[in-house]
């Protein structure tokens, strides 16, 4: 059976991609297409169908008969040996999941627009992407790691992917963008930018260049033959989705460099850098070690796995890793990019129900699905599964005299399961390092991983020569920081509410409430909206200067609305938890030798 997709861009005002899905040699008098619910790489329920409208199915032009069967499946009922099938994709979702077009740009994942053909593999599929024919989209390019066949001098032309799986793992990106290339390990990289004209993105390359040649020099390989990161730059966004061998991205304008700017790495720049660190790191970590159950998928329905601690959360580990050790930012900057995410994990307060296991085989429901009530009852396998691999970093190094590390653990899962394509069992990790370290682990994933005993941050961090310190925040954005003095001394808490607010129709409206916290005890719900505190008028930026005109232990009177109806609560007037952290070097006068050396060793290039 052969099969040829062929996509135009004719109508951008309504924002619709044309479809065709040519199939001939069919020898099946029922044919069974269906379009996935997912995409690889984002753990939630999307259901592209609902985007799909006018699906026709012709026959030497004979309308054929289909039957839809449910939400994203359609029967087409005795199917000739050959037909047209013919539909059109609205695309409007501005992310790295879906699919847009506009007379700007067109992006598209394969998992909005191409149909599946149910049962035994087909063979090699082609793709035509026809050329626009119309001024200004006449003169886009595109941007694709698709294997190309036959394009034309902008990549309009014939593509062609072995199998379905391979067809919907190369995005596309089409329009006018920017473009820089650099080499790592001879294989070419190309980065483009779209609306971002003007950025600096030849300092980008440069900047970007030694961070992949620190994970490639990790692993020992580099398993590809090019390599494409697609940026789409907005006013507020960020995000980013993995793919076998590029990535789909979305960053803050302003956080890119611009000519001119300094020549330092601010923290919107380093956040940038990070999330391409990230993605790239994926190639490895999830697109070739991948879990077993997702190696199977069909992309019908959730797909339930406890790994996604150490697939998102070791490569949260190492994004940020590979940027001090590549040289790209200090060591100081590397601590102080570290700071926030400690402080996240003591700021959520779900970290004490539920596991990063849990949280991991729940994405689908919970952690992608989040409520106001979120913060309380879950926590994140990105943020967790990142200190959790700290842990395992170090426990590997004190447990083999400082001679291995979680990179060589990395290194075990790619020659076992990445470079043969074996999909890795449920707890597998655990017995891979088992097998590298001569010993049991079942106390350390028991506790951290299968657990939620809390994890001892400030113990290991001292094992590297970092000191971290909790104190009291200054308000809901200090996020702490790196300090460059030791010791640091514990700041005084002050009288928080205990919630997170907004504004709305000139009142406060209690978006979260933290548990344990003044506004808790007191009764408050989210949704409420805070008129007064003791009299006076409430904004968003006032209510805790409010509280800490009373001292720790008296009681404050709270007026607020509730389904517009007016009530007053008597608000406890509690101290700020200590749930913020600075971090800083631990004097070298201070340290042993072996504490020293695990530091340089921890924070050494990869490539020597």
């Amino acid at each position: 059976m052969k099969m040829r997709y062929r996509v135009r861009l004719e109508d951008p005002r309504a924002h619709e991609f044309e479809v065709e899905m040519a199939i001939a040699g069919n020898v099946s008098d029922h044919l069974v297409l269906s379009l996935p619910a997912w995409i690889p790489g984002s753990y939630m329920i999307r259901d592209f169908a609902r985007n799909l409208i006018d699906l026709r199915v012709e026959a030497e032009g004979e309308a054929a008969t289909v039957k839809k069967l449910d939400k994203q499946t359609w029967e087409i009922i005795r199917a000739p040996e050959s037909l047209q099938v013919r539909y059109r994709v609205y695309a409007y979702d501005l992310s790295v999941r879906s699919a847009f077009f506009d007379d700007t740009r067109a992006y598209f994942n394969g998992t909005s627009l191409f149909l599946a053909l149910q049962g035994p593999e087909s063979g090699p599929l082609e793709l035509e992407l026809c050329r626009p024919g119309q001024a200004p989209l006449s003169a886009w390019h595109v941007a694709t790691t698709l294997p190309a066949v036959s394009v034309d001098e902008h990549g309009f032309g014939l593509y062609r992917a072995e199998n379905y799986q391979q067809l919907i793992d190369h995005p596309f990106e089409i329009g006018t963008f920017e473009s820089v290339g650099f080499v790592v390990e001879s294989v070419p990289h190309e980065m483009v930018f779209v609306d971002a004209p003007g950025a600096d993105i030849e300092r980008i390359a440069r900047d970007l260049s030694p961070i992949c040649a620190e994970h490639a020099a990790m692993f020992g390989e580099l398993p590809i033959s090019r390599y494409l990161f697609q940026t789409l730059a907005t006013r507020d966004g960020y995000g980013g989705l993995e793919h076998r061998d590029s990535t789909s991205l979305i960053c803050k304008r302003s956080d890119l460099p611009w000519p001119g700017s300094d020549s330092g790495i601010g923290k919107g720049y380093r956040q940038y850098l990070a999330l391409c660190s990230h993605e790239y790191f994926h190639l490895w970590n999830v697109k070739r070690i991948r879990p077993q159950l997702f190696a199977e998928a069909d992309l019908s329905s959730e797909v339930h796995s406890e790994l996604l601690w150490a697939f998102e959360g070791i490569t949260s580990y190492y994004d940020e890793l590979a940027l001090a050790r590549a040289g790209t930012i200090t060591h100081d900057d590397y601590l102080d990019m570290l700071a926030p995410s400690l402080t996240r994990y003591y700021r959520n307060l779900g970290r004490h129900r539920q596991s990063v296991a849990e949280s991991s085989f729940d994405a689908w429901t919970r952690f992608y699905k989040q409520d106001e009530n979120a913060s309380n009852a879950i926590v994140s396998y990105y943020n967790k599964g990142a200190l959790v691999a700290l842990g395992l970093d170090l426990r590997i190094r004190i447990r083999s005299d400082d001679e291995l590390g979680l990179d060589d653990l990395m290194r075990r899962l790619w020659q076992h399961y990445g470079r043969p394509g074996k999909g890795l069992p449920e707890r597998y990790i655990e017995r891979e390092l088992e097998a590298l370290l001569g010993e049991s682990q079942e106390d350390f994933f028991d506790e951290y991983i299968y657990g939620t005993t809390e994890l001892p941050l400030a113990d290991w961090f001292a094992a590297f020569g970092v000191a971290l310190v909790l104190r009291p925040a200054d308000s809901l954005q200090d996020m702490g920081k790196f300090r460059s003095d030791f010791p640091i001394e514990p700041a005084q808490a002050r009288p928080v509410l205990g919630a997170r607010l907004s504004e709305q129709a000139q009142l406060v409206r209690v978006d979260q409430v933290f548990t344990g916290g003044a506004a808790q005890r007191a009764g408050v719900s989210p949704g409420d909206l805070l008129v007064a505190l003791d009299g006076e008028r409430c904004t968003p930026a006032n209510v805790n200067e409010l509280l800490r005109r009373r001292p720790v232990g008296d009681q404050a009177e709270l007026s607020l609305f509730r389904r517009d109806r007016l009530r007053t609560v008597a608000l406890p007037v509690m101290a700020a938890p200590q749930d913020t952290v600075d971090l800083c070097w631990l004097p070298d006068e201070g340290l042993s030798e072996p504490v020293k050396q695990r530091r340089a060793r921890w924070l050494a290039s990869v490539r020597g």
